[in-house]
């Protein structure tokens, strides 16, 4: 009988991957949804293990590469994998994978959500309600932005940027997007491109969908926050890292930018104390762009199918290197 390969997985994931990796590896699980791994257990599995399934929480860096001697693959349960040094495992002969496409929709309909709920003053209505300050109707009870016919700007025009462009049809919105360069298809969705100082200075809403590199750290800094107009809105689903957090916070408490919905931050979980928090017009979710049923199942599959590709010496589904 052939000998099942040896695995390591960082964090349960849905059924619908695991109980594939279950039958055909000789799987160690972290069977602790909510607990990253510690850096001890993850450097001890290191030497041990032919393959790894891996979480963005988990850093994937050139140390671990070189202690792992037997390791063949690493798949992220991710669309990202700013968490994995890939030229570390480049230079080991490690294979990376990600799981693009299978999230797209959800993490594109969370970001809309993020655009309404930052606009129109949604999480402060229901901490309103909540409270019992809420005395009565009011002609200027919480006023907001109307989401229909204001200008967005899209920042990375990839997969979720596109599709969050099909959505703003809906809501005829001039579309712009920036990033490393005007795409063919951004005529699809009738997106126009302007290099991305103009886009911040011009539009009213600003997402960022693209990926987190040395070159896009801090993107969105004092600098580009200066740039916005003052009733402009900032949403982030793409990596905590992209917006310097502590310039976004002067310029929201002092009024130089309306509001911010962000779903992502640096660190994360974020502090319980961090001044973000304290803001009104500061929307903060808990990283749950991907957070659909259908979406994180589909993610388990592909993350399982990529991991036990590599293992067989195939082509993963979605190789990144």
């Amino acid at each position: 009988m052939e000998k099942k390969a040896r695995i390591f997985v960082t964090r349960r994931i849905p059924e619908a991957g695991l109980a594939r990796l279950r039958e055909e590896t000789a799987m160690t699980l972290w069977d602790r949804s909510e607990e990253i791994v510690p850096r001890e257990r993850l450097m001890e599995m290191a030497p041990q293990i032919e393959g790894l399934l891996a979480l963005p929480s988990e850093s994937i860096d050139r140390e671990f590469f070189e202690a792992a001697s037997r390791l063949r693959i690493v798949s992220n349960y991710a669309v990202g994998y700013d968490n994995i040094d890939v030229q570390a495992a480049r230079d080991a002969g490690v294979m990376v994978a990600n799981t693009p496409d299978v999230l797209t929709d959800a993490t594109a309909d969370l970001a809309f959500a993020l655009i309404l709920t930052a606009c129109r003053r949604v999480a402060e209505g229901e901490r309103l309600v909540r409270s019992g300050r809420w005395k009565s109707w009011g002609p200027e009870l919480l006023l907001g932005k109307e989401v229909t016919g204001a200008s967005l700007g899209i920042v990375g025009l990839g997969r979720i940027g596109m599709a969050v462009a099909e959505r703003a049809a809906g809501f005829r919105m001039p579309l712009f997007y920036t990033g490393t360069g005007p795409k063919e298809e951004a005529r699809r969705v009738g997106a126009d491109w302007l290099e991305i100082g103009e886009l911040l200075a011009t539009c009213e809403i600003v997402s960022l969908h693209c990926p987190l590199t040395p070159e896009t750290y801090h993107l969105i800094g004092e600098e580009e926050l200066g740039l916005m107009r003052d009733d402009a809105v900032l949403i982030n689903t793409g990596r905590g890292g992209l917006v310097d957090q502590e310039a976004l916070y002067r310029a929201l408490k002092e009024g130089r930018v309306a509001a911010a919905g962000l779903d992502v931050f640096e660190p994360e979980p974020l502090p319980a104390d961090h001044p973000l928090l304290t803001l009104d017009n500061c929307v903060a979710a808990p990283h749950i762009g991907s957070a659909s049923r259908k979406a994180r199942d589909a993610m388990a599959e592909l993350a399982a199918a990529n991991l036990l590709a590599g293992l067989r010496g195939g082509e993963p589904p979605a190789r990144v290197c």
